[in-house]
């Protein structure tokens, strides 16, 4: 089990910066990727509990960038992001904020990663 669970882990990116968090963007910007970050900290038992549900959402959609945020480690981001609550999961394109969650909803959090993949993805009859 866990090494299972470590498996899963690897698709979602811890930031560990300032640094690193403006880098993560520009190369998601870049690239065309959408962002959804999940905000939290390590006291936080409602974060804690999303941690499982999270890295699943990472390991079944491979077009989004799914990061990490510890707030009291990242406390700049955090303070720029405006992040009032935890846990709190925001969708990012091109470094702009386009959705905010605040609360561990599982079903809002889907929501949001669904319709994500469904605004990246062009129907293949305007693809050609």
């Amino acid at each position: 089990m866990a090494a299972q669970e470590e498996m899963i882990k690897e698709r979602v990116v811890k930031v560990e910066s300032e640094e690193s968090w403006n880098l993560f963007l520009s190369q998601a910007s870049n690239q065309g990727c959408p962002v959804i970050v999940h905000f939290g900290a390590s006291w936080c038992v409602p974060s804690l509990a999303m941690n499982g549900y999270f890295e699943e959402l990472a390991h079944n959609y491979h077009d989004i960038l799914f990061l990490l945020v510890d707030v009291d480690e990242v406390k700049g981001v955090a303070t720029k992001m405006e992040i009032k609550a935890m846990p709190t999961f925001v969708l990012m394109r091109n470094k702009e904020v386009i959705s905010k969650i605040i609360g561990a909803n599982p079903d809002a959090i889907k929501n949001l990663v669904e319709s994500c993949v469904q605004s990246t993805t062009v129907p293949l009859s305007e693809s050609v």
